[in-house]
């Protein structure tokens, strides 16, 4: 495949929640930035930090909003703009309820699953067939007690299985930027 891909982690910005379950997305940019041996540059007129690298033979742009969650559609949207990027060639990863902490999904479209990130996304963007990365988190048990979890942190042994999923995810990046989804996905859910 040619042309360049975005990748984009999404959480808040800010000292306050970097360690917070919600901030899954960027831990995973993280891994993806030091991995590609790259720093974001803060970039004000789009509302993101962002790099631009060639990493595993393709060109990428990296990107991490600096819009709260629920308003990351503004970023994406900018930088997709500004840099070009057919939607098609984007890939989201975010923290999800539905999994288990320690367990990573790609998938290829779909809906926003409640996902207050991506519902923004949808809304400035109309392309839905983008590939996602979903990083488990783990449910609190009750819809009540969601913003209080997802804004806190993790036990350590916990967040050790996520930075081990992670690591997976990141693992399988040159198959997903080589355009073999599929297979990454074998290798991704197998593990």
């Amino acid at each position: 495949m040619s042309g360049t891909y975005l990748i984009i982690g999404l959480g808040n910005p800010g000292q306050k929640y970097a360690e917070t379950r919600h901030n899954a997305g960027f831990w995973f940019l993280d891994r993806v930035i030091s991995d590609a041996g790259t720093n974001l540059q803060e970039r004000s007129k789009l509302s993101a930090e962002t790099a631009r690298v060639r990493w595993h033979g393709v060109d990428c742009i990296l990107a991490r909003p600096m819009t709260f969650m629920n308003r990351s559609g503004l970023a994406v949207r900018a930088v997709l703009d500004y840099f070009d990027v057919d939607a098609q060639r984007m890939l989201v990863a975010y923290d999800d309820l539905d999994l288990s902490p320690g367990v990573v999904r790609l998938k290829q479209g779909g809906g926003h699953g409640g996902h207050n990130g991506l519902r923004d996304i949808f809304s400035h963007v109309s392309e839905r067939n983008f590939l996602r990365l979903r990083i488990g988190i783990g449910h609190p048990g009750h819809k009540d007690a969601v913003t209080g979890y997802v804004l806190g942190r993790s036990p350590a042994q916990v967040r050790e299985v996520v930075d081990q999923a992670i690591s997976r995810a990141v693992d399988v990046m040159p198959l997903v930027l080589a355009g073999k989804c599929q297979q990454a996905m074998n290798e991704l859910h197998g593990g």
